[in-house]
């Protein structure tokens, strides 16, 4: 449970300033578990900063998509590129015609560093939990040669 602990902190940290930023009340990600998150199927892999993970994303790959579920920096981590890592370590280390993430509409921080990266806008939603969503794709470069 220690990994999912740490886990969770960074999430409650980062997903706190990420439900401000955005105007929820009702934040569905901050009420995930430390349980929720030891007992997952994603993959979690971590950036360490002075002996602690200062961010996280959460990964799962079925068949030829990679959905990025959950990416998170420690506010004290803020700006020093650690996101962008990880993503690039996702897209780098994984087999994939598509990479999929869901962000709210209105963290434009989110969108923009998905998009630097090659994401492009696919689709918007307002789930049950009334926070609007948008969703991006990447896809890879076999599949953009598959498709001309």
């Amino acid at each position: 449970m220690g990994i999912a602990l740490a886990i969770h902190e960074v999430f409650q940290a980062s997903y706190k300033i990420e439900a401000e930023l955005i105007g929820a009340d009702n934040f569905p990600p901050l009420s995930r578990s430390v349980q929720d998150i030891a007992h997952s199927s994603s993959m979690f892999y971590g950036y360490y900063a002075d002996g602690e993970i200062a961010g996280v994303i959460e990964l799962a790959q079925l068949n030829d998509q990679l959905d990025i579920n959950s990416l998170v920096v420690s506010p004290e981590h803020f700006r020093k590129g650690i996101a962008g890592k990880l993503i690039e370590h996702a897209l780098t280390q994984f087999s994939y015609d598509e990479a999929v993430v869901e962000t709210a509409t209105a963290n434009k921080p989110a969108i923009q560093l998905y998009q630097k990266h090659g994401f492009v806008k696919f689709k918007q939603w307002v789930p049950d939990h009334g926070v609007t969503k948008t969703a991006l794709v990447r896809r890879s470069d076999k599949s953009r040669e598959q498709q001309k």
